[in-house]
């Protein structure tokens, strides 16, 4: 029997959790997917604990910052995180880097624990949980029959940033464990099964996942064939401009490839009336408030950015409401030979999984992508302004064709939402990677002062 026997989903987890709550209140926070960073940990709990197989734990924690008032009395304000823990007494010298450290107290006293993602026979073994469905405590392993998964594959971690975590498996899977969990089905599950079923080809199926029941329903982790061949839109982006490449060839593909993947979601899901602008507008400017109460640089452009969610609430509805990606940018795209895949279809994690599976405006998605052809146009110095605006250009005009319409024609449309998505950014970029701050502040001057 091994020393973490004792932790089948029978037993009862607190007091395991007690000995492991030091060790995880001081890595949580290092970590990249780790929504609170600006926040400190006051308290965590455990919601769920499984031992996945002998010496791998798999836990739902609260990381709790902190009380917030309700009716009654307080409720926790924190976020929800899946972890794999491995446990073992002599880990491997290889995964020093994965390691959490050594438990002092408790049934665990004496044991090393380790982020099981980085330990290739941890990694193994839950691939042969999802090449079969069954369960293991509150979790629920799934499959589409019809599209077997070989076993023996060796799986490598993903090392790239990530607000989750990757594991590829023979360069012909890519399993995606979601780190911050909400209540509900996770649109990147949902929505790549739907479009199979439509027959969209840009978009790679899913082909196994779990999820569990307790203490709520949710998706935990969803397994897609890798496209081993392909790039990403923001290397290819970026090597393009290194080489003084024109990109304008692969930014009009990539807006008809948009297009297709926006005329395959209003199949798959219901279409909802032309925009509400006057409570989008409402909803675009209360998130300026806050991220200008959280970031004071963003302060003295408000009454500019102001005026573009002023001017939406006027303006032309535009196309109808519908499931869109929610969070597309040049690292959610990948080309492969001449053609063009979308991926990544969870969404802005920080936004509430709800308005992420909700109907929205087409052009949330299209300003999107505009601010991403801006980012990678900042990398390089000089910055080159005209690269991006080509690509800008290019790439609406590929949506145009094969959507009926013209982005460009939606000016006040697309001037709020790119605003939004740069309120967005500034905030993103000041919690996790101040360094790059600068630029979506360039962008934020250019909307407010001149209303581009």
């Amino acid at each position: 029997m091994t020393k973490t026997a004792f932790l089948r989903p029978r037993s009862a987890p607190a007091e395991p959790m007690e000995s492991l709550a030091g060790l995880l209140r001081e890595w949580l926070p290092l970590q990249r997917w780790f929504a609170g960073k600006d926040r400190p940990v006051t308290d965590l709990g455990v919601l769920s604990m499984t031992e996945l197989f002998p010496g791998c734990l798999h836990l739902l924690v609260h990381a709790g910052h902190g009380g917030v008032p309700v009716p009654g009395g307080t409720a926790p304000a924190g976020d929800c995180y899946q972890l794999l823990l491995g446990v073992r007494e002599h880990p491997s010298p290889r995964l020093g880097k994965a390691l959490i450290g050594r438990v002092r107290d408790g049934q665990l006293a004496g044991l090393a624990v380790y982020d099981a993602l980085h330990d290739p026979r941890a990694a193994q073994l839950l691939l042969e949980r999802l090449r079969r469905p069954g369960t293991a405590g509150p979790l629920r392993f799934g499959c589409d029959a019809s599209q077997p998964v070989p076993a023996g594959l060796v799986p490598r971690l993903m090392t790239a940033e990530q607000s989750n975590s990757s594991l590829v498996y023979g360069d012909e899977y890519i399993l995606k464990l979601f780190r911050r969990i909400q209540p509900g089905v996770n649109p990147d599950l949902e929505v790549p099964g739907a479009l199979a079923r439509q027959g969209c080809h840009r978009v790679p199926a899913p082909v196994a996942w779990f999820r569990t029941t307790h203490p709520f329903k949710a998706t935990l982790g969803v397994l897609q064939p890798y496209l081993r061949d392909a790039s990403d839109g923001w290397t290819l982006a970026l090597d393009a401009l290194a080489s003084g490449d024109d990109f304008t060839a692969q930014a009009h593909a990539l807006g008809r490839a948009t297009a297709d993947v926006h005329l395959a979601l209003s199949s798959a899901f219901p279409v909802g009336e032309p925009g509400e602008n006057g409570r989008t507008a409402a909803a675009m400017t209360e998130r300026l408030t806050a991220a200008a109460h959280a970031v004071p640089a963003l302060q003295p452009f408000v009454p500019g950015l102001r005026s573009a969610f002023a001017a939406l609430a006027t303006c032309d509805a535009g196309p109808p409401a519908q499931r869109i990606h929610g969070d597309l940018h040049l690292g959610q795209v990948l080309r492969a030979g001449r053609e063009w895949f979308v991926i990544d279809f969870e969404g802005e994690p920080s936004r509430p999984l709800s308005e992420r599976r909700s109907a929205h405006s087409p052009v949330r998605d299209i300003a999107g992508m505009l601010r991403s052809f801006d980012y990678a146009a900042r990398q390089r110095r000089p910055w080159r302004p005209e690269w991006a605006r080509r690509c800008r250009e290019a790439y609406c005009a590929g949506y145009a064709a094969r959507a009926g319409w013209d982005p460009r024609k939606k000016h006040g449309l697309l001037r709020a939402y790119e605003t939004d998505r740069a309120v967005y950014e500034v905030l993103y970029e000041a919690r996790h990677r101040p360094d790059w701050l600068p630029v979506p502040m360039a962008a934020i001057e250019r909307l407010a002062v001149r209303g581009d």
